[in-house]
């Protein structure tokens, strides 16, 4: 290319004045792009391509390639806009499902020619030629030999296939024996696929990088015998050793542990009869309906490939592409955008199992069921801007929190519940409980404790425990079995896919974290890796050399259900399809049902994270898109956020199936955060007490003792490391700085009683301690004494003495050692969200 020969070219001697706007989009934050029109001239997509791809975005001259690149992103900005814009919905979603008895015929994939084909590269920069490099990719070309520029590939115009170039009819649905039978191993496609996906990356984990574990045991509190022979519930006071691994699932293995995010929470039990993993997450539902589109929701919330950001975030285009187009996912980013998506540790945090199971008995009679662990300290969140903020003071958060607690003796438990239904009762409902999309709610099904699971150990090696452990959804024992669930058919194949290439071979159940405690007896062999040393010269069954052994177990071994389609299914049905159940097309009523449940401050949070996640998306048809999809939920969120967004409010997006018109729950209680404060215990709760000069000793060693005996984790915080000396003149320690563990790390403060108030208000990191404490509605005790601090901070305590604010507790000094009993319920209460504003006001 040669460079600009005009009059607009800078002069060699000095810079051209730049022009406003110049260069913004490239300088965008991740935020949309803002471009002051009026400064620039207005010129056609195709123009401005035009220019900017002939006049030096590869010129040696630095002012030639800004000017010239800006340019040229502001064209690739409004072609992407534009491309976007003529997809504006998936308008074949209805195409999947199974409506009004037809069966449906897969479409052909919607497209749209981009005007200026800048717009789906991943680079401007890719027209930089070297020897090594080539051209850039020619349009729908997809060469498979020879230099680089053969192998790139471009998709534009060109129908999905597999890695053998056989074509993709449906890219949906796995191919399944009828619309709710088993996912067949022969669908080649979805094996392919998801073969691929899972080993994409070595050796980290392709999800769930992440992650923090402990050991632990189940204890059975419930005879559920008549439900289940599974070797946990054998019997009421039966312990059962796990191993738990929590885990983030976007981010990287290096990523921080409180980005919005869903949460692992699997429990590999060691029992009798072999390993049970239990693979869940903290959300009880899933994005997507199918493991066919597995590797590609992944794909769309993993940092973008072209220049591998952002890092442990949805916040970005693609995710939020592949979500509006897929409405199914509605429900899910309810509860991604909720509180739950940002815990206050894992000990405050539930989690769930997902899926449907079948739970079967000796007699071999299956019930279904769902299971859900509930954290006894209660479920609690964190504020957004304390999470963010936090990623930065400690982006171990999470995992040091969980290793310091069981450490400490403050040991996480949680109760293990179950939903349990029959299938006549799951046929009558509006939802199918195959949909991984869909909960059961409780009012249809109330919890039924039978368990508790207690984490009592930390591992001794975090590589050899914590990354080696391997979980698989079938691992599974005598008295747990399968349901048709077709997210969780995919699942099984995966699952043990992935440990194959991430744990080097065969024979990862050697490793000795996933060793059960059951002996292994079997005539595998060989592999890789392999540890046990087999003697005698049978490895194959039937056989007589060995004396028939090792033999099969019979009726004490597993055996799956014996299910049987519904005599209709099997009268109306092809035996192999690719759909999904009529049901399955209801995207948006239980998406209804969690917005609906949630508390007024819960719905705050929900409507902010939607605009702090959407303003970070710089495509506008994206945004609208997701706008649309939210007046399917509620339209006063939807005005909200269209509001929070600058834009009007949009026509609704279509749906691919009518709305259920009445519900069998409209408001559930169970789903907000707030209906489980827990059992009123602070354990583990980090408590600051601010000291400095002056402090009053007795009255902070009193309220220090009441809080440790109470199992919270009580620091004395000061301006420097070392020693203050008290009103008594005696020494108090200083066992961590301001600086070192800022506010953001505490779960309640207390302001130095007696003295050291004024020498702390001078302190900016020292106010700014207090403020945050403040904003982010955190337990405050402020003795008298220490009104010149909180005044400073902007701490309103007059409204303490109103009672409008339940979690301000503003006391004489003489008070403030008495007061532990008043400010342990305030900590247990976890916030008072009675305090925040929008914006904050401090």
């Amino acid at each position: 290319m040669t460079d600009r020969k005009d009059a607009t070219k800078p002069s060699s001697k000095e810079p051209a004045p730049r022009e406003k706007g110049a260069g913004s989009a490239k300088q965008s934050m991740g935020g949309p792009s803002a471009k002051p029109r009026a400064a620039r001239p207005k010129r056609s997509l195709l123009e401005r391509a035009a220019t900017a791809l002939g006049s030096g975005t590869s010129s040696d001259d630095a002012r030639v390639r800004t000017f010239a690149a800006a340019d040229r992103l502001d064209a690739k900005i409004d072609a992407t806009e534009a491309l976007v814009a003529a997809i504006p919905e998936n308008v074949n979603k209805p195409a999947e499902y199974a409506l009004r008895g037809k069966m449906p015929q897969p479409p052909q994939g919607a497209t749209a020619k981009p005007e200026n084909l800048d717009a789906t590269a991943s680079t401007i920069t890719e027209s930089n030629e070297s020897e090594k490099n080539g051209a850039k990719a020619a349009p729908g070309a997809n060469p498979n030999q020879g230099p680089l520029q053969k192998h790139r590939v471009d998709s534009l115009g060109r129908a999905l296939t597999t890695n053998q170039g056989v074509p993709v009819g449906d890219n949906q649905n796995s191919l399944r024996a009828g619309l709710r039978g088993p996912t067949l191993l022969e669908d080649f496609i979805l094996r392919e696929k998801i073969t691929h996906f899972d080993h994409e990356r070595i050796p980290e984990r392709v999800v769930h990088a992440r992650g923090s574990g402990a050991h632990g045991y189940f204890e059975c509190t419930e005879d559920i015998t008549a439900l289940t022979k599974a070797a946990p519930f054998a019997k009421v006071g039966k312990r059962t050793p796990v191993f738990v691994r929590f885990s983030t699932v976007a981010g990287e293995r290096g990523s921080a542990d409180t980005v919005r995010d869903v949460r692992g929470f699997a429990v590999k039990f060691y029992t009798e009869d072999g390993n049970w993993d239990l693979v869940g997450n903290n959300i009880p539902v899933f994005f997507i309906q199918d493991a066919m589109k597995f590797p590609d929701v992944v794909h769309a919330v993993k940092p973008e490939p072209h220049h591998q950001m952002p890092q442990a975030s949805s916040a970005h285009d693609t995710f939020w592409d592949f979500i509006s187009l897929m409405p199914e996912s509605m429900h899910m980013v309810m509860w991604q955008m909720s509180d739950r998506a940002i815990p206050r540790s894992f000990r405050t945090m539930q989690g769930f199992g997902v899926h449907t199971f079948r739970l079967v008995n000796a007699a071999g009679e299956a019930t279904l069921v769902k299971f859900h662990w509930t954290p006894v300290l209660g479920t609690h969140s964190l504020d957004w801007d304390e999470a963010v903020k936090i990623a930065g003071a400690d982006p171990d958060f999470h995992r040091r929190d969980l290793w310091e607690s069981i450490e400490g003796g403050a040991f996480p438990e949680y109760l293990l519940q179950i939903q349990t239904f029959t299938e006549a009762e799951a046929e009558r409902w509006s939802f199918d409980v195959l949909d991984a999309t869909k909960i059961v709610p409780e009012e249809l099904v109330p919890l039924r404790t039978v368990g508790r699971l207690v984490l009592n150990r930390n591992p001794d090696n975090f590589f050899a425990e914590t990354e080696q452990v391997a979980f698989c959804t079938q691992h599974i024992v005598p008295g747990i079995d399968f349901t048709n669930d077709p997210l969780l058919q995919g699942r099984n194949f995966s699952y043990l896919d992935t440990q194959l290439t991430r744990l080097g071979g065969p024979n990862f159940h050697e490793i000795p974290i996933n060793a059960p405690i059951a002996e292994v007896h079997n005539n595998q062999r060989d592999g890789f890796h392999r540890q046990a040393i087999n003697r005698g010269r049978v490895n194959y069954e039937p056989n007589s050399l060995a004396g028939g052994c090792p033999f099969q177990a019979g009726a004490r071994g597993f055996a799956s259900v014996a299910e049987r389609l519904l005599a209709q299914q099997a009268a109306t049905e092809p035996t192999k399809l690719r759909a999904k159940p009529e049901k399955f097309a209801d995207h948006y009523t239980q998406a209804r049902l969690f917005w609906a449940s949630q508390a007024p401050v819960e719905r705050e949070h929900i409507a902010r994270a939607f605009r702090f996640e959407l303003t970070r998306v710089q495509t506008q048809a994206i945004r609208e898109r997701m706008v649309r999809m939210l007046r399917n939920v509620d339209e006063g969120l939807a005005a909200r956020v269209a509001d929070d967004l600058g834009m009007t409010l949009p026509e609704p997006l279509s749906l691919a199936a009518p709305p259920v018109k009445d519900p069998e729950v409209a408001v559930s209680p169970p789903l907000s955060l707030f209906a489980r404060p827990g059992d009123g215990r602070i354990l583990g709760r980090r408590v600051a007490l601010l000291v400095a000069d002056g402090v009053s000793g007795a009255a902070s060693g009193a309220l220090y003792d009441a809080l440790l005996m109470a199992g919270a984790v009580p620091r004395y915080v000061g301006a420097r490391l070392g020693v203050v000396r008290t009103a008594e003149g005696d020494e108090l320690p200083v066992e961590v700085t301001i600086e070192a563990a800022p506010s953001v790390l505490f779960d309640a403060a207390v302001l130095p009683p007696g003295g050291g108030a004024e020498a702390l208000a001078r302190d900016g990191l020292a106010l700014e301690f207090v403020q945050l404490q403040y904003r982010h509605c955190k337990p405050l005790l402020v003795p008298a004494s220490a009104a010149p601090l909180a005044k400073a901070a902007g701490v309103r305590t007059a409204v303490a003495a109103a009672g409008a604010d339940p979690g301000l507790l503003a006391l004489a000094d003489d008070a403030v050692a008495g007061a532990a009993p008043a400010f342990i319920k305030a900590i247990a209460m976890h916030r008072a969200w009675q305090r925040q504003t929008e914006p904050p006001a401090v």
